[in-house]
């Protein structure tokens, strides 16, 4: 029998049934009657000259050349899916993956872009992930200690935001009666700004967040005082509906950078969009000028 007429369909037949060595389930999951997983198989198996299960009356037992095809055939038939998924992708459009906390820096950008450039289209997939790779996407968005290949777009620098329809403390000690927003499972931002002031205080009353988006959010509605991002809270910040009570911002070591493909794969406007998010990053200063939108108390 020619080599082209290979039973592609047995294959997949078979690497179903050998994940699960179960006609009946490997039936379920291809939406064919278990009858038909057999003769799938069945074929397979007279097109190669010799068996690829054992079959016993508790189920079946892949057989040694069963074994070893099954590794290869795996392989390739993930390539062949692959291929697949990447051919059927939205060529139009370069394709961004992007942690869902850089989401209130980011969506204004890619508005302004479009804007700017109807024709570059920017597929958006967010994550809840920092530090997620490229995988199949053009660029992406990370956050975390810089990698020598990523465009650092803007440093992380935190300081205290809330409503202002909430008390406004006149003092740093004052914080200690307040509901503390956490923008991670720990305290770790809290007790570094802390930690710069000099000052140990008794956090009693406290929320976590998943996200600094989220407990940004919750600032905004006076559920209490968070530490933020500069860059992330700089909208609400501007526009009066945070107010940040004390001067002081720290740097966490921590960045919001950008991947980007660089093989030929990558989208022809890919450039243009890293280009038009590196200028849309704060400028070196941005935190200091926050100030000038600050409600400022004198400290001890």
């Amino acid at each position: 029998m020619s080599r082209s007429a290979l039973p592609l369909n047995g294959i997949h037949a078979f690497l179903v049934t050998a994940r699960h060595l179960n006609l009946t389930h490997a039936a379920l999951e291809l939406h064919i009657t278990q009858g038909a997983v057999s003769r799938k198989i069945a074929a397979l198996e007279a097109w190669l000259g010799f068996a690829l299960f054992e079959r016993h009356a508790r189920g079946l037992r892949l057989t040694p050349q069963g074994k070893a095809l099954l590794p290869e055939w795996q392989q390739g038939y993930d390539l062949l899916l692959s291929a697949a998924q990447k051919a059927s992708r939205r060529q139009d459009a370069v394709r961004l993956k992007a942690p869902t906390c850089a989401l209130r820096w980011l969506l204004p950008c890619l508005v302004a872009l479009e804007q700017q450039r109807p024709d570059i289209h920017v597929e958006l997939t967010t994550t809840l992930e920092h530090v997620s790779q490229l995988e199949n996407f053009d660029a992406a968005m990370v956050y975390g200690k810089a990698q020598s290949q990523a465009t650092v777009l803007f440093e992380e620098q935190i300081t205290p935001v809330m409503s202002p329809d909430l008390p406004l403390p006149t003092q740093p000690e004052a914080l200690g009666r307040m509901t503390f927003l956490h923008p991670t499972q720990d305290k770790r931002d809290w007790q570094l700004w802390l930690a710069e002031q000099h000052l140990s205080l008794t956090m009693t009353r406290n929320q976590h967040f998943a996200t600094m988006d989220l407990a940004i959010g919750a600032a905004l509605q006076g559920f209490g005082i968070t530490v933020a991002d500069t860059t992330l809270a700089a909208s609400e910040l501007r526009s009066g509906r945070l107010v940040a009570p004390f001067p002081l911002v720290v740097k966490t070591g921590a960045s919001y950078s950008l991947l980007q493909r660089a093989d030929a794969s990558a989208h022809p406007a890919l450039a243009e969009v890293v280009a038009w998010l590196a200028q849309s990053a704060p400028p070196p200063g941005f935190a200091s000028e926050m100030g000038s939108h600050q409600t400022k108390h004198p400290q001890p």
